[in-house]
């Protein structure tokens, strides 16, 4: 059974960093594209980070990009997620994903979520 756990949320002040773990398990994740989402409370699932298999292509949203970095170590099916300078509307669940290209992970259209982490930022 394939499982993508999240791992590093919490509490942090505005201007920390926080670091967020994905380990997958279950399956080989072999080409498979990895991203980063987000939902905060009474809004929508927006979409953060996403790279490639190979990491040699990464996507951000505007409103993290310069703060947050995506990155993965396939030899340890896990991708991670540094976020710098946060601010308190990045407070929110993060969720990873996984899917067979980067297109369809930018869009949401996933193979296999996680069941997220609460990142809360205090101002």
């Amino acid at each position: 059974q394939v499982q993508l756990v999240e791992s590093g949320g919490g509490l942090v002040q505005a201007g920390g960093s926080l670091t967020l773990s994905c380990a997958a398990s279950g399956r080989t994740f072999s080409g498979y594209a990895m991203g980063w989402f987000r939902q905060a409370p009474g809004k929508e699932r927006e979409f953060v980070a996403a790279t490639t298999w190979s990491g040699g292509s990464t996507t951000y949203a505007n409103s993290v990009k310069g703060r947050f970095t995506i990155s993965r170590d396939n030899a340890k099916n896990t991708v991670y997620l540094q976020m710098n300078s946060l601010k308190p509307e990045d407070t929110a669940v993060y969720y990873c994903a996984s899917a067979k290209n980067l297109i369809a992970t930018m869009s949401g259209i996933c193979d296999y979520w996680g069941p997220g982490t609460q990142v809360t930022v205090s101002s």
